[in-house]
């Protein structure tokens, strides 16, 4: 199978005052279309970090990045974002629903931003799909963590993504309705057959997927399938 994403030596540095802090060095591995796969390590380990480089959220400096066969590091800031709405979806631990728009206005934005139009029916099969047949004219600010959180994943869906970026997506929630999203999270990717790469520190989470990649220090440290009695664990 295809590897969708591709990340070869993949370097993060940053300047602070007159030291050099080296978040990721010489990362490198490959997902291939239709896996799932999780990221783990201490904070600090550089897992959200690289998680914005692959997603062409933010440049490396040094290495490469392929999405679905496109080296991002060749595209300027609006070729990156076009390539990301063409083929991603993303989750934050922080929602970022845009304020201003209805729950409803936050799932179409992707597709609109497109050019697309006729996505409302679509839209309203995905929040009833999350449960929010009955929130479609709520903003933010009227929904619960949990509520917001679903919108946003019906956001990451709507245009149908390849691969679906997940960075600590319950990380602000309480355990039981963590629970609800992170088994909203598997049934979407696989009703959609979208990979997913999920950045987390719930190890029972993470035991759930197919391979579990583990960051210390901005390196891998390990990258090892999920045995079947660690998936059976992680789904009870």
């Amino acid at each position: 199978m295809p590897a969708i994403l591709k990340v070869e030596n993949l370097t993060k540095k940053y300047r602070s005052g007159e030291r050099e802090l080296t978040v990721l060095d010489a990362v490198s591995f490959e997902v291939e279309a239709g896996t799932t796969c999780a990221i783990v390590g201490p904070s600090g380990s550089g897992k959200t970090t690289l998680l914005g480089l692959c997603a062409g959220l933010d440049r490396a400096s040094a290495g490469s990045v392929y999405l679905n066969g496109i080296h991002l590091n060749n595209l300027n800031e609006d070729e990156r974002a076009r390539v990301r709405n063409q083929y991603l979806g993303f989750v934050f631990q922080n929602f970022q629903l845009i304020p201003t728009l209805t729950a409803l206005e936050n799932v179409m934005v992707p597709m609109e931003l497109r050019g697309e139009t006729g996505v409302r029916r679509e839209a309203v099969e995905l929040l009833e799909t999350v449960g929010l047949g009955d929130r479609l004219h709520h903003y933010p600010v009227q929904l619960s963590g949990g509520e917001q959180q679903r919108v946003a994943l019906a956001r990451a869906f709507i245009n149908r993504p390849k691969i679906l970026f997940a960075d600590e997506p319950t990380g602000n929630l309480d355990a039981e309705t963590s629970e609800r999203i992170d088994q909203l999270i598997f049934d979407l990717n696989q009703a959609a057959g979208t990979t997913l790469v999920l950045v987390t520190h719930n190890l029972e989470l993470a035991g759930r997927t197919g391979r579990i990649i583990r960051l210390k220090g901005g390196r891998i440290i390990s990258d090892e399938p999920v045995s079947s009695e660690e998936g059976v664990l992680g789904r009870g």
